[in-house]
Order: C-alpha cells, then sequence, then structure tokens
C-alpha cells in the first residue's frame, strides 16, 4: 500500500525539487523544495521504524533479557542496586534560593541551561539585581536606563519587521497541510529559525549580559579623558562607553567637536568613570541653584569649553576670596558680594586659568574666544566626589 501512495506523488516531487531553466521561479518554490526534501527524511525514518517493528518476536526478547541481565554497575568502587538518582531540584526551596543566591554570573547563566525549571529560577530579576548593584551600580545612572529603554524599543520595532516576512511561509505551510498530515513539519519551519526559551529583552540578566559583552554603549561621564592629556586635567566629559571583558576597562567615544572627529579611547579604568550627575546635555547650559549658597572654600563643578562649537566639559575648583579679603573668616563678608571668585589650584599663581570671577545674580555663559567659555556651576556636597578629584590631582602644578 506504500507503495501506490509514493508513486502517483514522485512525479509532483521530482518536479518541485529541480528549478527550470528559463523561468525564474515564484518566492515560495525554495519553500516547497524544502517541504519535500524533509518529506523524504521522515518517510525513511518511518520505514526504519517500520522495519524495525518487523524484527521477530524472539529476537526482541533476547533484546530485553539482555537489558534486565546486565549486572548492577559499580560507582566508585562500590555495588549499587535500584539506587534513586537525586536532583538539585529535590533541595527545600529555601535552601535552593540560598545556593541559587551565591552563585556568581557565570554560574546563573550556566545552570539556566540544565533545565526548564531551573532555566526560569536563574533568570529571576532577584537574582541579577544583587549582581547588578555590586558590578555597574558606580558607572551606571539614569541616563544609562533611558538609553536602554530606548534600545530595547528599537529591538522590538526591527523584530516587528521581520515577523512580516514570514507570511508567505505560514501560507505554504497551511495549503499543503491540507495534503497531508504534516504538523511535525510546521514545527520544524516555525521553529527551525527562532530559539528556543529566548531570553526576555526586559529582563535584568539580558541587560547585565549586554553590559558585560559590550554590545551596548551606555552614556556616562570620563575624567582626565584621553589618557589624562594635559589639557583635560582635572576635568569630566560626556561620553558613550562600553565595557571590554578581555581587559577589563571601558572603550570611550568622545562626540565630534570643532574640526576634531570622534576621539575613541580605549583602556579607561572604572575609577575614571562616573554617571551623568545632571541631565543637563554637554552642549547646553546647566541652569545652576546653588548660586547664593556660594561660600569662600566651598567645592564646585563649573561648566567650561574652549569653543562655543566644543561641548562643555565639568572643571574642579574652589571658591575663593575677594582681593581686599585676608581670609580670616571671622572677618570675611565675600558671601555678601555681588562676586565670586572661582579658584583652580591646579594651576601655577599667575596663570590666567588660576582665577575666573562671575555674577551670581545675573549668571550665564561668560568668557571669551581666548580663555574659553564658563556655564553653569555644581556645589559639590558629597565627600566623596570631593575625595574623588583629590585623587586625580596631578603631581605637579600645570601652567
Amino acid at each position: 500500500m506504500l507503495f501506490f501512495f509514493i508513486m502517483p506523488s514522485f512525479p509532483f516531487f521530482l518536479l518541485l525539487s529541480k528549478s527550470l531553466p528559463l523561468q525564474p521561479l515564484p518566492p515560495w518554490a525554495g519553500e516547497v523544495r524544502l517541504l519535500s526534501v524533509l518529506f523524504w527524511q521522515e518517510l525513511l525514518s518511518s520505514l526504519l521504524h517500520l522495519f524495525d517493528k518487523c524484527k521477530p518476536i524472539s529476537a526482541r526478547k533476547s533484546g530485553a533479557l539482555s537489558s534486565v541481565t546486565t549486572p548492577p554497575r559499580k560507582i566508585c568502587g562500590q555495588r549499587v542496586e535500584n539506587a534513586e538518582e537525586m536532583s538539585v531540584l529535590d533541595l527545600p526551596e529555601l535552601a535552593l534560593e540560598c545556593i541559587l543566591g551565591k552563585l556568581s554570573p557565570a554560574g546563573l547563566s550556566n545552570m539556566a541551561a540544565v533545565c526548564s525549571s531551573l532555566r526560569e529560577r536563574c533568570r529571576s530579576d532577584h537574582l541579577w539585581e544583587k549582581h547588578m548593584k555590586e558590578k555597574w551600580e558606580r558607572v551606571i545612572g539614569d541616563a544609562a536606563r533611558r538609553d536602554w529603554k530606548l534600545y530595547l524599543a528599537s529591538r522590538e520595532d526591527s523584530s516587528a519587521g521581520i515577523a512580516g516576512s514570514d507570511s508567505s511561509k505560514k501560507w505554504v505551510v497551511s495549503v499543503l497541510s491540507r495534503v497531508w498530515h504534516i504538523s511535525w513539519l510546521k514545527s520544524r519551519i516555525d521553529g527551525g529559525s527562532k530559539t528556543k526559551n529566548p531570553l526576555p529583552d526586559d529582563s535584568i540578566m539580558s541587560w547585565y549580559q549586554s553590559l558585560e559583552s559590550g554590545k551596548f554603549w551606555f552614556p556616562a561621564q570620563v575624567y582626565n579623558r584621553e589618557h589624562g592629556h594635559v589639557g583635560f586635567m582635572l576635568s569630566c566629559y560626556d561620553a558613550a562607553v562600553r565595557y571590554d571583558c578581555q581587559t577589563d576597562t571601558f572603550h570611550a567615544r568622545y562626540p565630534p567637536h570643532g574640526r576634531r572627529t570622534t576621539v575613541v579611547e580605549e583602556g579607561v579604568q572604572w575609577d575614571r568613570l562616573r554617571p551623568p550627575p545632571v541631565e543637563t546635555p554637554a552642549h547646553d547650559l546647566h541652569i545652576s541653584d546653588c548660586l547664593d549658597d556660594l561660600r569662600p572654600g566651598d567645592h564646585i563643578e563649573i561648566q567650561w569649553r574652549r569653543s562655543k562649537e566644543f561641548p562643555y566639559g565639568w572643571w574642579y575648583g574652589v571658591v575663593g576670596h575677594l582681593e581686599p579679603c585676608d581670609g580670616n573668616e571671622h572677618f570675611c563678608w565675600c558671601h555678601l558680594s555681588d562676586t565670586v571668585v572661582l579658584e583652580f589650584n591646579q594651576y601655577t599663581p599667575g596663570s590666567r586659568w588660576r582665577r575666573a570671577s562671575i555674577n551670581p545674580k545675573d549668571h550665564r555663559e561668560g568668557g571669551n574666544e581666548t580663555d574659553g567659555f564658563f556655564g553653569g556651576i555644581r556645589k559639590l556636597k558629597s565627600k566623596d566626589e570631593i575625595s574623588k578629584w583629590r585623587q586625580l590631582w596631578p603631581a605637579d602644578a600645570l601652567e
């Protein structure tokens, strides 16, 4: 009976398996050829299974008896009979959670590949949140989180466009499924190009792995950019950075400015990165909210750029005293003046970069093409921020 079924359909499959040299094939022809090849593979597998069932009963019994009479196996020199293997899933819930909580990110990723039950557990956000904070919190800020959401949204849009291209494939399967039962074939076609149990894009595990692999560039600020170039000493500039797991450092990509193209700096250490402390873009003037509270001795960061075409960088300085004041805190009236003196003590006395004056009542971008332009001011209140600038202090005074 099988022979009479195959022979009438043979010309049909022969026609599909060969392309015509003179006329272009329709778009669905490739799909139909794939169906014919997979059909013959499945048919051959079914015939082999049928022949196996037709073996003599004595042969099948002998095979079964051989498996029954196999002597008990030895494990580590001991005789084991009817031993039941214990799975990690047999552990109490609290014990299993404790074990998973002590695994490293690599350990969690490996454990997630064991089975479906462990996969769901090892992908849980509460397990990866701890690893995310321990490694990335010191360099990840609100701007990076927003960029990650935008990155996910762009991937969803691109995947939606790709999904539309599968309509012709589904049409071919639906038509041929009316001829014979090919549910197994449909599963191969639909699932062959898809990853089984893909990692959700919005999970913390996905974000961690995107950062770890260096696929995701995120916004940050870099201290002493371009390997501590003297022209950027004690400054902090915006950049897009990505992690390099081979060297445990970062690549920093600075935006173009003036006549300079995009600059990429490699080997940026962890201690030279920070999340952007404010949401002001690099080319915009920061609106200061601390000008009325500035006092001599306060630590500040001020925006400065070489020319109008350049982005702002944040430069470290302190609030100084006016010229008539001797610095005695009991007789100092500098904070009542309409002028605030800013000192940049990393420069030598007499340098044109050493001091600058601003009017806190009418603060706007000031300066000129010779000395550059200064913008908004941040008052540093955190001891960690002040300590960080002191760690970066140059060994020699700058000119």
